[in-house]
């Protein structure tokens, strides 16, 4: 078995080398057996994986909060069982087709007008934004509350201005 993204993962589902819908299939039951809140790491290296979950996992209660890739190539999908509440924000900024650094460019100028406690939902898809979010976050004075993936690909961050 291969190592799991850093992210606390109450069960790992190594499905690898297993066609669609088997992982999918797994999932489910394995997400039957956990208790609201736990959360299952899916491994899978299926190409048809992706879009068979984020399509399920819109039907069910539960939610996909992070992907990537682990060593050896193969997804990783990390399940929540159960959704938690929608996040509270103030201001929602969608960027999805917008290249970087154009997310954060954006977000910057709407935050300058917002007051402190304030939250910005920024969704983007371009794939350097969770590193520019990161490296942004660390000079300035806000706060990254959360970082939920909402789709494949497409990130929801949740920013408050201090």
């Amino acid at each position: 078995m291969n190592q799991p993204l850093l992210i606390g993962a109450n069960g790992i589902l190594d499905l690898t080398g297993l066609s669609c819908p088997h992982p999918l299939l797994g999932a489910k039951k394995v997400l039957d057996g956990l208790k609201p809140g736990e959360v299952l790491c899916l491994v899978s290296d299926c190409p048809g994986t992706k879009d068979d979950l984020f399509s399920w996992i819109k039907l069910t209660d539960n939610e996909v909060i992070r992907t990537g890739k682990n060593a050896s190539g193969a997804d990783e999908y990390f399940i929540r069982k159960g959704r938690r509440p929608p996040s509270v924000f103030n201001v929602a900024l969608d960027m999805r087709g917008t290249a970087c650094p154009g997310p954060i460019v954006e977000a910057r100028k709407i935050l300058q007008s917002m007051h402190s406690g304030e939250i910005l939902k920024l969704v983007s898809n371009c794939p350097a934004t969770r590193d520019d979010i990161d490296a942004w976050i660390k000079s300035s004075a806000l706060t990254l509350l959360e970082t939920l993936e909402i789709d494949p690909g497409v990130l929801a961050f949740y920013i408050r201005k201090n």
